[in-house]
């Protein structure tokens, strides 16, 4: 995994939890916690993070991804603004991940493992999400999804269908974009 994606966990947890929350966190870890975005570093380094801060805070794994994918989104309007604005909506920005944000990741930082995203209708009126990574972290794209929504002033009701984590061979979620 990209330091990026440690260096966005850091800042969340320094944001909303202080200093002492990221040091205590790599500690309970056993993680020495020095990363640079331009570093990759094991995928099992974040996952002992969302696992300590799932035990220090009482809560499943899931939530801890959610929370981190929510709280990422303000962090990376700041960085990277150009992604954000070109879109009035997060329907609009969540359906560019695939053309225009995962190809521009790539460039930035070679070797990124970027999960695929394939959107479709649903029969119910809602748009179909079906993600595939082998990092299984569809919670961390539900967040993410929730942080959009938050960003662009929008709602969405996100149902996961199947989950990899239960042994699909893919997360199928359901946006609801109509609220």
């Amino acid at each position: 995994m990209k330091g990026v994606v440690f260096n966005l966990l850091e800042d969340a947890v320094v944001r909303e939890h202080g200093l002492l929350a990221w040091d205590s966190l790599l500690e309970l870890a056993g993680l020495e916690g020095s990363y640079t975005s331009l570093g990759s570093y094991p995928d099992s380094e974040v996952i002992r993070l969302v696992d300590a801060a799932s035990t220090a805070l009482g809560i499943t794994p899931g939530e801890v991804l959610r929370w981190f994918g929510r709280s990422a989104i303000p962090l990376l309007h700041e960085r990277y603004e150009l992604f954000f604005s070109p879109h009035k909506t997060a329907q609009s920005f969540v359906a560019s991940i695939n053309d225009i944000i995962h190809p521009e990741v790539r460039k930035l930082y070679a070797g990124a493992g970027c999960p695929h995203f394939h959107f479709h209708d649903l029969e119910d009126g809602r748009t179909g999400l079906a993600y595939q990574s082998p990092r299984r972290m569809c919670r961390l794209a539900h967040g993410f999804i929730e942080g959009a929504a938050d960003h662009y002033g929008n709602r969405v009701e996100i149902e996961h269908l199947s989950c990899m984590l239960e042994g699909h061979p893919v997360c199928r979620i359901a946006l609801d974009w109509s609220h």
